[in-house]
């Protein structure tokens, strides 16, 4: 596979990821061409990987890691709120997505990536351990630890419960 050819048929994946972890559409973009570039002169040696998505996924998530030491160093504006980011759940309005992807920006950055590796890209804690650079028994931590925390988190923000938005038959 060329460099080209992944990229058209794993970038949009990538931008989406990106923006999970950055919690931000133009940072995420930023992001992944940050990422992309940094690998094309690395294509060949990251191709005899055992697997180039999961080479490149830990370079995003350590680009993300980079970003926010940078960061932390130089004030930034704050946002009155955070812009919408679409979220693919039916069962939501538009109002119930924003609050939710709110509660998700909310979590420490290893939480929120070790959720969006799980059950957005849908790995096993030992491809998210190798990505995160941490064992899969702390990537199973910070997994029970951010869902409590939206678990929590979910109720005290307003959301209907799944009994009161039920239709009994």
């Amino acid at each position: 596979m060329t460099f080209e050819e992944y990229v058209l048929a794993r970038g949009p994946a990538l931008v989406r990821l990106a923006r999970l972890l950055a919690g931000d559409d133009h940072r995420a973009e930023d992001l992944v061409q940050d990422v992309l570039a940094k690998a094309y002169p690395r294509w060949a040696r990251i191709l005899r990987a055992d697997d180039p998505d999961r080479y490149v996924r830990r370079m995003l998530v350590n680009a993300r890691h980079s970003w926010w030491r940078r960061a932390a160093r130089r004030p930034e504006v704050p946002l009155a709120a955070l812009p919408p980011v679409p979220v693919d759940v039916p069962a939501l309005d538009s109002a119930d997505r924003d609050a939710l992807w709110r509660l998700v920006s909310a979590l420490p950055a290893r939480q929120r990536a070790a959720l969006a590796l799980r059950y957005y890209e849908d790995l096993d804690d030992a491809a998210i351990a190798e990505i995160l650079g941490c064992s899969p028994v702390t990537v199973r931590t910070h997994v029970m630890r951010g869902l409590a925390t939206l678990r929590g988190n979910v109720g005290a923000a307003g959301f209907p419960s799944r009994a009161t938005t039920r239709s009994n038959p």
